[in-house]
């Protein structure tokens, strides 16, 4: 039987199909109808149906989200596509679909494509980490998504960044009401608000990248402090969690010098005499939540 992922982002809806064995079948995306949620809901089963129309028979469906459905309501909850949240998105699906469907939220969906046969196979515990316009993190435990008693397991983005010097505090405000959060230091546009403040110009995080491995001043500056606060707040994650493997995704994963710089500056905040995670970059890049959304009827 073919397995069917969706993944639902704010800005794109990408579907695919898996073969028994994982290989890919078909691919296709579409535009988000943004801001409405009956749309949405036509958009994913529309596209269920094509992919179904390319590889055959009817097969189990897949959702990764950028949230969660509450375990107290049935609802949507904690999504920044605000236009699904108090919606039973799994049930209405279900009913459009004629046939069950399984949601995560993207970030573990990410993390169980890359445990499963990315970056981080056949690591006991791997943490994956979406550095992208917010911070996500999910957590795999022996091939199984750690979900929680509350459906946050890994909501690492909306925790405080840890040990923060004078200037950082109170921190930035998050969308989610507080200030400081992790989220809004090591996302994209943090990256890019920074730069901006230092020289007057909006650039994208990749490109400061270059202009810091050109010897600018300003790019080396913003990329160092994003990097000790990367290894400050994952700090925090490998004494809580203590994971074989830490997957990096997102455009902010894209900056090669994070693989050598940050697990030497966790070093000294982690209690440990030594740290052997690791820290890699996702081997199936983009491509993650929507194969991770996939196999979410293998686990």
């Amino acid at each position: 039987m073919i397995r069917i992922g969706i993944d639902l982002g704010g800005t794109k809806i990408e579907g695919i199909v898996l073969d028994s064995s994982g290989a890919e079948r078909a691919r296709q995306r579409v535009p988000s109808p943004r801001n409405d949620y009956d749309a949405t809901l036509k958009t994913i089963v529309d596209l269920v149906g094509f992919l179904e129309s390319r590889c055959g028979p009817s097969g189990t469906v897949g959702v990764g989200i950028p949230g969660i459905v509450s375990p107290a309501t049935g609802l949507v909850k904690n999504a920044n596509s605000t236009w699904l949240i108090g919606h039973p998105l799994d049930r209405d699906l279900t009913a459009r679909l004629g046939r069950p469907v399984r949601l995560e939220n993207d970030a573990n969906c990410f993390a169980l494509s890359e445990a499963t046969d990315g970056a981080g196979a056949a690591a006991a515990v791997v943490f994956g980490v979406i550095l992208g316009t917010g911070v996500g993190g999910g957590i795999v435990v022996c091939g199984r998504p750690l979900v929680g008693a509350n459906a946050i397991a890994g909501e690492w983005g909306h925790n405080p960044l840890p040990s923060p010097r004078d200037e950082e505090r109170p921190g930035p405000t998050c969308y989610c009401g507080r200030r400081g959060c992790v989220e809004t230091f090591l996302s994209g546009p943090a990256i890019e608000h920074d730069y901006k403040a230092r020289v007057g110009i909006t650039t994208p995080a990749v490109e400061i990248g270059r202009r810091a491995a050109a010897g600018e001043a300003a790019a080396e500056s913003v990329l160092a402090d994003h990097e000790d606060r990367l290894a400050r707040a994952l700090s925090v994650v490998i004494n809580i969690l203590d994971p074989d493997v830490i997957v990096l995704g997102g455009g902010v994963s894209n900056l090669d010098r994070l693989y050598a710089n940050v697990p030497r500056l966790w070093a000294p905040h982690v209690f440990s005499d030594r740290v052997d995670t690791k820290l890699v970059r996702a081997r199936h890049g983009d491509s993650s939540g929507v194969r991770g959304a996939a196999r979410l009827w293998n686990v």
